[in-house]
């Protein structure tokens, strides 16, 4: 299958043309008329994924978060970020990302607000649209009943399949207008007092921003960056699994362990490996 035939799939879940401005996004490494037999996963070009995709022989590694930023003005060893580009492209294996366009359409925000089950789910932030057609950052809804934030706090937890959070604010608080935004969500306070949620849930949130939306009324659970936003990786599988399943006649998943493979024919399987590598932070 050609990797121009699985970035028309990625695209039509979620446009390039609905990610931030200061965003990068899209085909980061590759060719499009290369063949793509082993997709891997993940929610960073670690420097681990990246070893483990080329040791696996990988074709496509898809990632949420780019694997290249900043620019870059020198392609070698001398840098993290060459080092990675360089082990990818001298294995043959392209690297594409979808993050803001994600995030706001097709995938993290809905994902997120159906995790917690919020009844008449909004855009938190719009960044596109209006009304019906309005689509952005994270969402804020109401709960089917009224929680303490200590009750929400471990529904959270399990819907996401995370050991721990953080809460800013009484824990004992009760509140059913909620807000949430997966990955850093420290410019999204604003947006959730705005919409009068009574508890924001997001990741990257600092002592002072905690402490100063604590004092407007607004509770915080941080469940951290990769606490939420995980859901993209099985998401992902999901989808590419379903698409392909579409587009070919002998149709015959199999699992093994983190990998589904998906059979085309006879002599030629899509694989899809499933790369979670868990958060970097340790609670000691």
């Amino acid at each position: 299958m050609k990797l121009r035939t699985i970035i028309q799939w990625l695209e039509e879940l979620s446009p390039l043309q609905y990610a931030e401005g200061w965003d990068n996004v899209g085909l980061l490494l590759g060719d499009e008329d290369q063949e793509i037999h082993h997709i891997m996963i993940a929610l960073d070009a670690s420097d681990y994924v990246i070893e483990q995709a080329v040791k696996q022989k990988v074709d496509l590694l898809l990632t949420h978060h780019p694997m290249i930023f900043r620019a870059v003005k020198q392609l070698n060893n001398h840098s993290l970020t060459g080092r990675r580009i360089w082990k990818l492209a001298t294995n043959g294996t392209a690297c594409y990302a979808m993050h803001t366009n994600f995030d706001i359409k097709g995938g993290m925000a809905e994902l997120a607000g159906e995790r917690l089950e919020l009844l008449n789910p909004q855009p938190l932030e719009i960044t596109t649209g209006e009304g019906e057609s309005a689509e952005g950052i994270g969402r804020v809804g109401n709960l089917d009943q009224v929680l303490t934030v200590k009750e929400l706090a471990e529904q959270v937890k399990e819907r996401f399949h995370i050991p721990h959070v953080m809460v800013y604010g009484d824990v004992y608080q009760r509140v059913s207008r909620v807000a949430i935004a997966p990955g850093s969500g420290k410019s999204e306070i604003s947006h959730a007092l705005d919409a009068d949620a009574g508890v924001l849930i997001t990741g990257d949130i600092g002592h002072h921003e905690g402490m100063d939306a604590v004092d407007m009324g607004l509770a915080i659970i941080d469940a951290t960056h990769h606490g939420l936003e995980h859901i993209f990786i099985d998401f992902m599988a999901d989808y590419i699994q379903r698409r392909h399943a579409g587009s070919c006649e002998n149709y015959n998943p199999r699992m093994r362990g983190g990998v589904e493979a998906l059979k085309e024919d006879n002599t030629n399987e899509l694989v899809i490996t499933v790369m979670d590598t868990g958060s970097p932070v340790a609670i000691l």
